[in-house]
């Protein structure tokens, strides 16, 4: 096998592979084998035809796709091997010649990694972060704490208000016929939770148990149910029992059941301190991806879409997998969304490109700045990793390959020169623009 590497504009390149004859020949010959069973030639029992019968029946290129594509992926990787480029998308594959007795050649066409030229990335001006932790954020995060330590309890003693937990019986129909998942018994429903149709939950408010109530509203125009979208209905429903929330008091023996301080004072301190080092962290990297991003705009290279298109499919194949660890099909998220995949791809495709102009310029500033992982702070990494499995770290390095360990080494001075952008970095406080006067 040879390969001929052909540059093209724009980081493209394109692999030409030539895989000689006879092993051609040993791919047809494969082919043969592991299709002859499903061919039939009359004066033969099926599966005992002799291939160059079989060729003269059905043309001599019966076999030449199966052989292509037996052999193309085995070719391809092994001419990966004589590349000294790094290539960072899928191949194109051409088949260019084929045939009996021949060679078989076919092209690849590759992104190859873009040369970085890095423009200023120390002391890069960013917006100023607010750090303040105000009186109202403190709070805000207590009320929070009242309400998941709040209990539910029985009211009879008056109608359905807004905030309540009621439950209740109901019968829908639409053109006075029932639907699909349009009745229920002793429903769970939360009073302004926006959970139903809009408009339902608001005539349920000033009714009391037992009372019997129309409720007439329009299903929306976008439901995910198309047979109801914009449809009238009306519910036939009664209440059967009402529960409000009851917060704790704000006091000092609610501290001492949420918290290790015995005063309220005490608590509201600690929840300001742990506020304040979540602002800080957010604030941290906030300044660090302003100042990569703001390096990656500094720097010259030329990206080909290929790339992009290949960081697109890894997001994509990401979003999947998390999509699918919810219980949901993609299909699915698509249906409920109203996209397609295309169009959500090419929404994805602004952050692919963000996500490589920064990845290229931090290698880029990692290799400037001589930065190299000592294979102690690698055992660190690995230490710490361990620790987070619960694995004993000797361990995990035997379970880790090569491959693992250099990405680990890699991630590590990616993010050192992330640190060397950041840290350098200066915030400014960022002054609006007054409007044009008309």
């Amino acid at each position: 096998m040879s390969v001929r590497i052909e540059k093209l504009e724009h980081n493209m390149a394109k692999l030409t592979i030539t895989v000689a004859a006879e092993v051609f020949e040993k791919g047809l010959q494969q082919a043969y084998l592991k299709r002859r069973g499903s061919i039939q030639v009359p004066g033969f029992r099926k599966g005992k035809a002799p291939r160059h019968m079989i060729e003269k029946m059905y043309g001599a290129g019966i076999f030449f796709e199966d052989a292509a594509n037996d052999l193309i992926p085995r070719a391809y990787d092994e001419a990966l091997k004589e590349v000294e480029e790094t290539i960072v998308s899928r191949p194109v594959i051409d088949v260019e010649k084929v045939g009996k007795g021949e060679e078989f050649v076919f092209t690849a066409e590759v992104a190859l990694k873009p040369e970085v030229t890095l423009g200023q990335y120390k002391g890069l001006e960013v917006p100023m972060q607010d750090r303040t932790v105000s009186d109202e954020e403190v709070d805000a995060r207590i009320e929070r704490e009242r309400e998941s330590n709040s209990r539910m309890i029985d009211v009879d003693d008056r109608p359905v208000q807004d905030g309540d937990m009621i439950k209740l019986d109901f019968n829908g129909t639409v053109d006075g016929e029932a639907f699909e998942g349009g009745s229920a018994t002793d429903y769970p429903l939360t009073i302004g939770s926006g959970s139903f149709i809009p408009g339902f939950e608001e005539q349920l408010i000033g009714k009391n148990i037992g009372e019997e109530v129309e409720v007439k509203v329009t299903f929306p125009a976008d439901y995910h149910a198309v047979e109801l979208q914009s449809k009238e209905a009306v519910f036939a429903c009664k209440v059967n029992s009402i529960q409000k929330k009851e917060l704790p008091e704000l006091d000092d023996d609610f501290a001492q059941d949420v918290s290790e301080f015995d005063t309220l004072e005490e608590y509201r301190q600690d929840v300001r301190r742990e506020l304040q080092e979540q602002k800080d962290a957010a604030a941290k990297s906030a300044v660090s991806n302003a100042a990569v991003d703001k390096a990656a705009s500094l720097a010259e290279m030329d990206i080909p879409d290929a790339m992009v298109d290949e960081q697109v499919r890894r997001m994509l194949d990401d979003f999947r997998r998390r999509v699918e660890s919810q219980g949901m099909s993609m299909e699915q998220y698509m249906q409920f969304t109203g996209m397609n995949t295309d169009a959500f791809a090419q929404q994805m495709k602004p952050e692919a490109l963000r996500q490589i102009k920064n990845s290229l310029v931090l290698e880029a500033v990692a290799k400037a700045e001589n930065i190299e992982i000592t294979d102690e702070k690698v055992d660190e990494e690995i230490e710490k990793m361990a620790s987070s499995y619960n694995m004993d770290k000797e361990k995990l390095k035997e379970i880790m390959g090569e491959f693992e360990i250099d990405q680990i080494r890699s991630d590590l001075a990616v993010q050192a020169a992330v640190d060397v952008i950041a840290q350098s970095a200066v915030e400014v406080e960022q002054v609006e623009e007054a409007a044009p006067e008309e």
